[in-house]
């Protein structure tokens, strides 16, 4: 029997928007379990904090069974050596986005070189959100139920 395809998808998730759960699905579609790791990122002063942003992200994926949420605060290549993960996904909203990705995933390779990245797009509706645009949003009470999923929009309706 062959060893399982584990795939890490890291990031900050602050919040996990759409286009993140995009991305997900896909993922979940073409590997045996994908880990969805959310990132301390103190340094970004994040508008969530770990805990929270983890319980989002759990709200966002719980009906993907394939898919589990782990918080992390260590090198990326080294939480995917704990966890078996030889996969990094990415995703790619746009061109601007493909230069900082790209390096990062030589980086990534540079460190560990059995890690692969693959880097997916979210679908075209999805492509224009980003958690920044959802946080500038959050801030002045404007609309983001179209970019949340449900789930989140409700947890984030009560705390903001």
């Amino acid at each position: 029997m062959s060893k399982p395809r584990i795939a890490l998808y890291p990031g900050t998730f602050d919040p996990i928007t759409n286009g993140h759960v995009d991305i997900i699905k896909r993922a979940s579609n073409l590997f045996d379990e994908v880990i969805v790791a959310v990132a301390d990122s103190k340094e970004k002063k994040p508008m969530f904090n770990l805990e929270e942003r983890i319980e989002l992200v759990n709200k966002a994926v719980r009906d993907f069974p394939s898919v589990r949420v782990v918080g992390f605060d260590i090198l990326t290549v080294d939480l995917a050596a704990s966890l078996e993960a030889k996969i990094l996904i990415r995703g790619l909203r746009a061109v601007s986005d493909f230069e900082y990705e790209l390096q990062l995933g030589y980086l990534n390779h540079s460190l560990d070189d059995e890690i692969e990245t693959v880097y997916l797009m979210p679908s075209l509706k999805h492509a224009f959100i980003s958690s920044s645009i959802v946080r500038n949003l959050l801030k002045f009470n404007g609309k983001t139920d179209h970019l949340l999923p449900q789930a989140v929009q409700n947890a984030i309706g009560k705390r903001v």
